[in-house]
């Protein structure tokens, strides 16, 4: 069952900003990574689900409900976390959460405490005196609090330690576990990789690939930093036919994908001092889709 569905979704703002046919379907209990610089189009694609915009062209539905003729009705069932989070600071943490609680109508504080102990948050204090990363776990635990079935995470570990990082990537595996739907934009690229089943990149507001996590991990190469005896060996071996990153003195950088075999037949013939090996990471996929050099 498709539980978010996007179709040709299409908002123009001119001069080729905007967001263009923008497709794709997310399944129950799906976690759908969603790739993108700043600018490329996933937060506007996030404000068209939440029903804060509406589309020139094309529709998005959640729960089989239009997002933009049942936004209200929606926003009840789902858990949201905006890339610039925006609380009020007149109020302490743990007013903002009763004043969250009681405008969504439940009964009691729902997983409020739970989430407090397990990212550390006192949330007595005014919310203006607090950190980036304070304010961004209230938001967390504002999301999480009411036990959505669907969440809509946009950059949501920004101003986050690693610590925390990792306490956050635990949650969305529990949650995964338990058959939620997530939709998580994200720049963490490491952290995408750890919990999602398929992602989609958006480039100049288009999607530009849709692929399962298992087939980029497939696809992934790794960096090979091979050090030689001479600067000759090194420099002959980088006329090998073999995908040479960069030559620097008696140590060559190659590419190498699912040909390992044929690399340690050719080093046979060297005199090799030394060999580490770097695995691209999910960062070095996307810059393939935006040029450049990610290394």
């Amino acid at each position: 069952m498709n539980v978010i569905e996007i179709a040709n979704l299409t908002r123009d703002y001119g001069d080729g900003r905007g967001i263009f046919d923008v497709s794709f379907t997310i399944s129950e209990g799906e976690v759908f990574g969603f790739l993108g610089p700043n600018g490329a189009g996933k937060t506007t694609t996030i404000r068209h689900l939440l029903g804060f915009i509406h589309a020139k062209s094309g529709s998005c539905s959640i729960l089989g409900k239009d997002c933009g003729t049942n936004s209200a009705e929606i926003q009840k069932l789902l858990g949201y976390i905006p890339g610039e989070i925006a609380l009020k600071n007149d109020m302490s943490g743990q007013q903002f959460l009763k004043f969250m609680a009681e405008y969504r109508g439940m009964k009691d504080m729902g997983r409020c405490a739970e989430l407090m102990e397990r990212f550390e948050l006192n949330p007595k204090g005014k919310i203006k005196k607090m950190s980036k990363g304070m304010k961004q776990k209230i938001g967390i635990i504002t999301a999480f609090m009411h036990d959505p079935k669907v969440l809509i995470l946009d950059e949501p570990t920004s101003g986050l330690d690693p610590l925390m990082q990792n306490t956050f990537v635990k949650l969305i595996m529990e949650e995964k576990q338990r058959g939620k739907t997530i939709l998580m934009s994200s720049h963490m690229f490491e952290e995408v990789e750890r919990t999602s089943d398929r992602v989609g990149i958006i480039k100049d507001g288009r999607i530009v690939s849709i692929s399962d996590v298992d087939t980029l991990r497939q696809s992934k190469q790794r960096r090979y930093c091979i050090t030689f005896q001479s600067a000759d060996e090194a420099s002959r071996f980088a006329k090998e036919e073999f995908a040479v990153q960069a030559v620097d003195d008696q140590m060559v950088q190659v590419m190498i994908g699912n040909d390992i075999q044929r690399l340690i037949a050719v080093l046979n013939t060297y005199h090799v001092l030394n060999l580490d090996i770097a695995q691209q990471s999910l960062e070095d996929l996307f810059m393939h889709f935006y040029g450049g050099d990610s290394k």
